[in-house]
């Protein structure tokens, strides 16, 4: 998904990213921070806190967040099946609620009091540079408010993936989607 909403951006800002730009897919995900700082390639796409490190050892600077230009997307979904959901209602409800409450928190907190909250899940960051990579993403408007996934944004994910080539026949919303355990 990353490299295909980046994709997206590249052509909605006039780059056509097969015959423009070479982009080298051969990389682990996890390594593409160390590629970058030894050599490979003239920019890179990576989640926080490894952008904010290349920035601070002077390997190079965010130039744009792909979070921003790739619109409105919810990324990160958890997936059931039906028949799961059918016999566990009250465990996906328990998720959900889970997952507002941490929304909630993200958005009713300061910056310093989220980054001291998920401090434990980045022993080798920093306190200051976890206060600036919550700035970041609060910045870029990355957290919903809330669990609900909008048909239009749903739709939104579709036009990238098939933007990219990898989708060749859309799956209706009401069949994938269930808001029935969210709040709009």
């Amino acid at each position: 998904m990353p490299e295909m909403t980046f994709e997206w951006a590249l052509k909605q800002n006039g780059v056509d990213p097969k015959k423009d730009v070479s982009i080298d897919t051969s990389i682990a995900f996890s390594a593409m921070g160390g590629a970058f700082m030894g050599g490979t390639g003239d920019f890179v796409t990576l989640f926080e806190p490894n952008a904010l490190q290349i920035e601070k050892q002077g390997y190079g600077y965010v130039v744009a967040s792909i979070g921003e230009l790739g619109g409105v997307v919810p990324y990160t979904a958890y997936n059931a099946k039906k028949s799961y959901i059918e016999k566990n209602p009250e465990v996906i409800k328990g998720y959900t609620k889970a997952i507002q409450k941490g929304l909630d928190f993200v958005h009713n907190n300061t910056d310093k009091k989220v980054a001291e909250t998920i401090r434990d899940y980045f022993p080798d960051t920093s306190m200051n540079d976890l206060i600036e990579i919550v700035k970041r993403y609060r910045k870029a408007d990355s957290w919903f408010t809330t669990t609900y996934i909008e048909e239009e944004n749903y739709h939104h994910i579709e036009e990238i993936m098939e933007s990219a080539g990898e989708l060749t026949k859309k799956a209706p919303f009401d069949k994938l989607v269930d808001n029935s355990f969210s709040k709009k």
